[in-house]
C-alpha cells in the first residue's frame, strides 16, 4: 500500500476539512485556512457541491426509481455519503465506490457500511481506466439495469479537457438505457474571485483543479436528456424549501438520463 504523506497538503483532505470532516492533518488545515483567507466562499462551494449530490441521489431514488450507483472519484467519507442517502430511502440500493487514493483506501471501511438488504463495495482503480471500472463494478452491480454514475467534483483534476470528456463517454458507454449521470464541477463565468483564487492555488505546485466554462461542463451531458432545470449553479438545482432565495455560485451541476 502506498504511504500516506502527511507532510504536504492533499486536495481530498483539504476538501474534507472544508466539509467539516476529521480526516485531515494540520498541514491540510493550514492550506485550507490559507485558501479561505483569500476566498472565504470556498467553504460554501464545497458544502453546496455535497448538498447537490444528496439532492440528486434523493431524486434518483424517489423519482427515477434507481437502485444502483457507481460513484467514481468518491473522495474521503464525510456526511451524507452516496450509500447513506440512497439506502436511507431504499435499503436495497447497491453502491460501488471507485477511487485510487491511498488515504481513501485507508478509510474504505467507513465507506463499506451497508444495510443488510443492500451492498456497498469499494474498488481501488484509476479514473483514467473506464473499462476496468465497469468490469469491477459489474461484480456488484447488474449493469444491464439502470445505474446512476456519480462524478462529483472530480473531472477538474483531469488536465486535458478532451480526455475528461472521453472518460465520461467511456463510463456511460457501459451503462444501459435509463441510466443517469449526476455531475457537478467548479465553473467559470459566475464568480471571478473564486477563479482568481483557484488559478493562484493551481500555481502553488499542489495537485491542480481546473475550473471550466459552463459550456464545457454542459458537453459532459452530450447525448443525455437533462432533468429540469438542466445544468445550473448547484444551489439552484431542486433547492430545499428555505427562507432565503438560493444564489448562484461557481459550481454547476445537473442530472442527465441516457435514452
Amino acid at each position: 500500500m502506498t504511504e500516506i504523506d502527511t507532510s504536504v497538503p492533499h486536495s481530498a483532505r483539504i476538501w474534507n476539512y472544508w466539509l467539516g470532516g476529521k480526516d485531515n492533518y494540520p498541514v491540510d488545515e493550514a492550506a485550507g485556512d490559507a485558501y479561505t483567507a483569500v476566498y472565504p466562499g470556498i467553504v460554501t462551494i464545497a458544502r453546496s457541491s455535497r448538498a447537490f449530490l444528496g439532492r440528486s441521489i434523493r431524486y434518483l431514488v424517489t423519482e427515477a426509481g434507481v437502485r444502483q450507483f457507481l460513484d467514481v472519484g468518491t473522495g474521503l467519507p464525510t456526511v451524507d455519503n452516496t450509500h447513506e442517502v440512497a439506502q436511507s430511502l431504499a435499503p436495497e440500493s447497491k453502491i460501488v465506490y471507485v477511487d485510487n487514493d491511498p488515504l481513501v483506501l485507508a478509510h474504505a471501511r467507513a465507506l463499506l457500511t451497508s444495510t443488510p438488504e443492500g451492498v456497498t463495495a469499494y474498488e481501488d482503480l484509476s479514473l483514467y481506466e473506464p473499462e476496468k471500472i465497469l468490469e469491477a463494478a459489474s461484480r456488484t452491480l447488474d449493469l444491464s439495469r439502470p445505474t446512476a454514475l456519480i462524478l462529483s467534483g472530480i473531472l477538474g483534476h483531469v488536465t486535458d479537457y478532451e480526455q475528461a470528456r472521453g472518460i465520461v463517454r467511456g463510463l456511460l458507454a457501459g451503462l444501459p438505457s435509463g441510466s443517469y449521470l449526476s455531475l457537478n464541477e467548479g465553473s467559470r463565468g459566475t464568480d471571478p474571485d473564486y477563479e482568481q483564487a483557484q488559478d493562484a492555488y493551481n500555481e502553488t505546485g499542489a495537485v491542480p483543479y481546473f475550473l471550466r466554462p459552463i459550456d464545457q461542463i454542459a458537453a459532459y451531458f452530450e447525448g443525455l436528456h437533462l432533468v429540469e432545470p438542466g445544468l445550473v449553479s448547484v444551489p439552484l438545482w431542486h433547492p430545499e424549501p428555505a427562507a432565503e432565495e438560493p444564489r448562484p455560485i461557481g459550481q454547476h451541476g445537473g442530472l442527465g438520463r441516457k435514452p
